[in-house]
């Protein structure tokens, strides 16, 4: 399964984040802790090279703690700060403001050296579509300051948001890059709901779905499912998903697509439980 998607108004979000770069101190790029290196922009690490850089694990309460634990520690080993958050929650937002003053330490010294007393740090907030940026600073600031959505790509332009008088956040749109260089990483944020549904085979997404699950978490099939034999075919599993749940056509026949997109919405809300996609043992 082979996946790309690059709408056109992406390049100008990367264009204009470039020119924006210049204005920030440090950047908060959020990531999804199911899939953390698949779910990071490597553009990002160009764009920002010589700023501050924190990495919030989004959606932490979603993917298993033991591997979130695991990932922060493969962040901070390359120089990254690095929180786990639950932007819909608020779980973690709390960390946030003293890990800036830490991060922005320098920068914060050499200002007082040179008479600037007072000046907030600037920090960008970037990360690929629907990871969950306008949640992130809706919770964060306490107000709905941002348009959400459960849609990739809702934020369409920058926007500054004054937080306090430390801290000023530059909200930016969700962007992907050109072309995924490893299928895998497509099939991923795929999977993540990263990429739109709407031009992707969801029948063939649950089946590598299926795949992983089989490989990490067999049992998750048999708790939600009820399917006790998790050694069949991926296809066998979808069957008896749709025949367990009864996803049905007109006549009686299976509806195969309907039982994939169970499998989808139930993963994706955490209905399957806490699941981590990869690990920091595979990089």
């Amino acid at each position: 399964m082979n996946i790309q998607w690059y709408p056109g108004h992406m390049t100008k979000a990367r264009r204009s984040m470039q020119e924006d770069i210049r204005l920030i101190d440090l950047i908060v790029e959020l990531v999804d802790a199911r899939a953390p290196l698949a779910s990071r922009n490597p553009d990002i690490d160009q764009l920002g090279k010589g700023k501050a850089r924190l990495i919030l694990l989004n959606k932490s309460d979603l993917a298993q703690e033991q591997w979130n634990i695991a990932w922060t520690e493969w962040f901070r080993k390359k120089g990254f700060y690095v929180i786990e958050v639950d932007s819909r929650s608020g779980a973690g937002l709390k960390k946030i403001n003293a890990v800036v003053q830490e991060a922005c330490r320098e920068k914060l010294e050499r200002d007082r050296r040179r008479g600037i007393m007072n000046r907030p740090v600037r920090a960008m907030v970037a990360g690929i579509p629907n990871v969950g940026k306008s949640t992130f600073i809706n919770s964060f600031a306490g107000k709905a300051c941002t348009k959400t959505g459960n849609r990739p790509g809702v934020t369409k332009g920058k926007q500054w948001i004054r937080l306090n008088k430390s801290l000023e956040l530059l909200d930016t749109p969700g962007i992907l890059w050109p072309k995924f260089e490893d299928p895998r990483v497509g099939i991923l944020l795929a999977l993540l709901g990263t990429i739109n549904d709407e031009i992707l085979d969801r029948d063939e997404l649950a089946l590598e779905l299926l795949k992983l699950l089989q490989n990490r978490y067999p049992r998750v099939l048999e708790k939600r499912y009820e399917i006790t034999d998790a050694g069949m075919e991926p296809a066998k599993i979808l069957e008896n998903i749709a025949a367990v749940r009864g996803c049905l056509m007109k006549g009686g026949s299976l509806d195969l697509p309907k039982a994939a997109r169970l499998l989808l919405d139930d993963f994706r809300s955490g209905k399957l439980g806490r699941i981590t996609l990869e690990i920091p043992d595979e990089k």
